[in-house]
This record gives structure tokens, sequence and C-alpha cells, in this order.
């Protein structure tokens, strides 16, 4: 059976999915929607894609149209997310899945509700070099003591990775935070029971803080240091130090240092290097065999109960 597909946001997210998707057997995506047509037909275009529209409700219509991954604005997600599930069609919502607790809830009693499959791109957890990592960890050779994270872009005026501009604010705390909360939880395997957050200068038009900092201490022990910054003009991206019991690993997306920094090599680890794509392999995965994924929006929830703890405190404050 062919999973068809609808991908929602052809921007330089739903670029990297469609590229991945490319890479995967009995997939394929039948509807392109993103708010630019004449852009989305562009996009279309080059990968084959027939049908295009504005309106994501266009093509949940569509009957052939088994699952639907959205790569849309933040504040749609929770939204669009409920959409898919209420018009019967599997649904991998991008990180974050929510900006707002209580919308995130919703969308795990409807799932509960329909039994379909839908999951969260907390996308770290496909990484090769942090599947290595928990691999070691799930083998009982680690156990992390502390995880040292640092978060930096330079994004002092609203535009994508691409160099285009948005049509949406993107946020530290709701977005970028959520990639290394959760993995910490994950990594530790155990819940996160403290969690501290301070922010610097409200953005005077963006309307948000550019740099954060936030501790967090899970259930056995284990701490994690996360630095954000939208205001760092040097290397970008996310940097991770795993310090262990046994060993230090640094990862830098799919490269795995020690703390020596000596390469391992994570080319084996799983079938690709690229984190979208194993990720997206998941998500059918789990359609054709009817079972829960990793990533599962009731699996990433405490990680968004944990920004709304976190939320409120910065607001306090």
């Amino acid at each position: 059976m062919t999973i068809k597909v609808a991908l929602a946001g052809a921007g330089a997210f739903g670029i990297k999915h469609l590229d991945g998707i490319q890479n995967i057997d009995g997939v394929e995506v039948v509807s392109l929607i993103s708010r630019d047509l004449a852009k989305t037909q562009e996009v279309a275009d080059k990968y084959g894609i027939k049908h295009v529209t504005t309106d994501l409700a266009d093509s949940l219509a569509i009957k052939e149209v088994d699952a639907v991954i959205l790569c849309t604005p933040t504040q749609m997600h929770a939204s669009q997310t409920i959409a898919c599930l209420e018009a019967g069609k599997h649904v991998q919502v991008e990180i974050p899945l929510c900006d707002v607790l209580a919308d995130g809830e919703k969308v795990i009693a409807l799932q509960k509700q329909t039994g379909l499959v839908a999951m969260c791109g907390h996308t770290r957890r496909f990484n090769p070099s942090h599947q290595y990592v928990h691999k070691k960890i799930t083998a009982g050779e680690f156990n992390i003591q502390q995880m040292d994270v640092q978060t930096y872009f330079f994004r002092r005026t609203n535009m994508n990775a691409l160099g285009q501009a948005r049509s949406w604010t993107d946020h530290l705390l709701w977005h970028h935070a959520a990639h290394t909360v959760d993995l910490f939880a994950y990594q530790a395997g155990s819940p996160i029971v403290k969690a501290n957050a301070i922010q610097g200068p409200i953005h005077p038009t963006l309307g948000i803080a550019m740099d954060m900092s936030i501790q967090l201490k899970a259930a056995n022990g284990a701490i994690c240091t996360l630095s954000l910054s939208f205001n760092n003009d040097g290397p970008l991206g996310t940097f991770f130090r795993y310090i262990g019991d046994s060993a230090t690993y640094i990862a830098r997306y799919d490269d795995l240092v020690n703390g020596k920094e000596e390469k391992i090599d994570v080319s084996k680890v799983d079938v690709s290097m690229n984190g979208i794509e194993l990720q997206d392999r998941e998500f059918f995965a789990a359609i054709r065999e009817g079972r829960e994924p990793n990533a599962s929006v009731a699996q990433v929830l405490p990680c968004y109960q944990v920004l709304h703890d976190l939320e409120l405190q910065l607001n306090a404050g």
C-alpha cells in the first residue's frame, strides 16, 4: 500500500521533508499546501506533486490522502493537527506541538479518541548522533550526569532559514527550547522535576526575548543547562555536550565526537544520516504497523507542560 501524503508548508522545513520522503519507498506526496500559490506551485512542480492549494481544508477533503505533515507556523500547529484528526487523517506536526498547553492537551485527547497516529517532529530523538548516545544509555553503558546545550542563531530580523521574510515570529521557549527539554527527559529516561528560566530584554518590534537561560533537573538527579540566543553572530545551530559517568559526548547536528574531539562514526546507527528522513520513516512505519510512534503527541506532552511552567515563571518575573 502506498501512503498518500499532504504536506502543509512549502518553506525551508517543508522542503527538508520532501527531500527525505524521496528516499522512502511506498510514500507519495499528492498535495502541497502553502500560503503563496505561485511559490507553492513552483515547489510542487520540482517534486512532481499534482495538487496545490492555499487551504488545508482542500487537501483534507481529498479521500485518498492518508496522512498529513504540518510544517506551518507555530501558532497554527495545534488547531491544524486537530483539523487533520477530525478529518480522519494521520498527522505529523513539526515542533512545537503547541504554544499554549491547553491546546496541546486537546490534541492528545482527540488522538486517544480517534486512535490515529499523531506524532510531533522532535527530530533530536532521531538524529544518528543522539541515537548513538541513546543506545549506550539503554544498554546500561552510559548515564547522563549533565547536559550542557547551546542553541544559537543570528536572527535580529524576522527571516527564515532561506533568508526569506517570515509571516510569523519564532520563539526561543516554545520552539527552540522544546527540542532540548524533550531530549533531556528522553535521554535521561527520567521525568523533569525542576525547571528554572531567566530571559534577557524583550525585542522592541518582535516582542520576544532574544536571549534565555534554562536549568532542568530530572527525577534521577541528572541536570541540564540550556542557553539560547537569537543575537549570536557566530557558529549557528545547537551544540549538545553529554557529560556522563563513563564518557563525554559532543553532538553537533549529525556529527558526534568524544570529549577529546575524536570523531565517532555514526553512519551505521540507522538507515540514513538524515534526521528528518528518519523521523518521517518512523511516522510512516507507525501508520503501517498500527502502533504508537516514537515522539507521539502523548510522549512529548510532558515537554510542553515544562515549557508552560517556565512561561508562567518568566511572566511572573
